[in-house]
């Protein structure tokens, strides 16, 4: 029988010495009721917690493995690695290599910076991209998910390319002026903002395929309108590809989509599930960057030498051609599986996916943009979220992120699942 008593115990010493008890929000379960599983280990496609109760994995760290936890390959070059140290703050020879290796799939990076995270990619590509420019405004989309940069915490007023108004305590009004914020999968946003303010934007940062509202694809037409309008503009576009790189396609949204942005950030996939993170682009715009340009950036952990080797292994594993394919086939079956189920059920479900992560909404109406993901019901998706978990099924504690397939993820894991999402909504639905 399923019980978390130890980890309910771990989660009250937390709340003790760390805000909410967790180090990053979602972790705290707000959004799905209930108090969070605490993990002990993870093999291929399965988690363990520390109550001893087992569960098919769909967080996979948000992402970044692709080969499942702890394959034998990213754990002996981890391992090989550290043997010979943690860290340097001065340059080692697997740097060069695992851009190299970003180069030869992804068409858009003729140069790459190696930093720590997505959100600070994000960040340096941002003053990057308003130093080439010389101009200081950006354009989001509303439910894009950029990292917890002062400018991109903002939220959208009502109409279309409202300036951007602090959504945190902490951001300076002065600062999130600087954001314009502007609907997912909407052009005539786009032109309409870049026309009222002309000559004053830098850059248009997007997830060319949306993560963190859900998985939402881009619609007919979209990315390539974007890179239309922003040239028309002189706007430098920026992919951000910290989700969707590796994920969507072995070459990222870019090369899925025949779309090549001027800047592209990275992180996820290229750490193997350590820290990592990266921004790269035209070379002439990554010039500008110091030593060789003015544009400071730098970090003592940048480039870590271990992190590295943990994302070389999982590239060389995971993005083979018959490898990732394997892997996004398993992702459609799963996908179509579970749809049959809340068809059956008469649950009105709507399920989204690009390559190797999906998403569902309990909605009736397709999910496209924000507006349309947040009428899926959150009620029903924590119920289901709560009769899935000791059905030993894990996901992320909201109803606004991807779940993600592995190399691990076989077929008995898929009928795992399948079984479990089956009997999951009967219980939401009896609720």
């Amino acid at each position: 029988m399923y019980t978390h008593t130890r980890s309910d115990a771990l989660f009250t010493a937390a709340r003790a010495c760390m805000p909410g008890g967790v180090s990053s929000p979602v972790r705290a379960y707000k959004a799905v009721g209930g108090s969070p599983v605490f993990i002990e280990r993870g093999s291929g496609a399965w988690i363990q917690d520390v109550d001893g109760n087992r569960y098919v994995d769909y967080v996979l760290s948000y992402g970044p493995l692709l080969v499942g936890h702890a394959h034998k390959e990213v754990v002996a070059a981890i391992s090989a690695a550290a043997a010979k140290g943690t860290s340097f703050g001065a340059c080692t020879e697997g740097e060069a290599q695992l851009v190299q290796k970003v180069q030869s799939v992804m068409p858009g990076v003729e140069r790459l910076r190696l930093v720590n995270s997505g959100t600070e990619a994000v960040m340096s590509a941002l003053r990057l991209a308003r130093a080439f420019t010389g101009r200081s405004k950006i354009i989001k989309c509303v439910g894009n998910y950029h990292g917890h940069a002062d400018c991109l915490l903002v939220e959208a007023g009502s109409g279309v390319a409202t300036l951007g108004l602090p959504d945190c305590p902490g951001v300076p009004r002065s600062t999130a002026e600087n954001t314009l914020v502007v609907p997912f999968n909407d052009i005539s946003a786009v032109e309409q903002a870049l026309n009222a303010h002309a000559g004053e934007v830098a850059a248009m940062i997007v997830e060319p395929v949306a993560g963190n509202m859900g998985v939402i694809p881009p619609v007919a037409g979209y990315l390539e309108g974007l890179r239309n309008v922003t040239q028309s503009h002189g706007v430098l576009l920026i992919f951000d590809e910290v989700m969707t790189g590796f994920r969507v396609h072995p070459g990222g949204a870019q090369t899925l989509y025949g779309i090549i942005p001027d800047l592209t950030t990275l992180g996820k996939v290229i750490g193997g599930g350590l820290p990592i993170g990266a921004y790269g682009g035209r070379a002439e715009i990554m010039a500008q960057i110091a030593p060789e340009g003015p544009v400071y950036q730098a970090g003592t952990l940048s480039g870590n030498p271990v992190a590295v080797q943990a994302g070389l292994a999982t590239l060389e594993i995971g993005i083979q051609g018959e490898v990732w394919e394997g892997v996004a086939s398993q992702t459609g079956s799963l996908m179509n599986e579970l749809s049959v189920i809340a068809k059956h059920k008469s649950v009105p479900m709507q399920i989204n996916g690009v390559g190797t992560m999906f998403s569902i909404f309990f909605t009736e109406m397709p999910v496209t943009d924000w507006e349309t993901a947040s009428s899926s019901d959150a009620d029903f998706f924590g119920k289901v979220f709560r009769a899935l978990l000791p059905g030993g099924v894990h996901l992320a504690p909201s109803q606004y992120e991807a779940w993600f397939m592995s190399i691990a993820h076989d077929t008995e894991a898929v009928a795992h699942t399948v079984d479990a999402f089956d009997r999951a909504l009967e219980i939401a639905l009896n609720d």
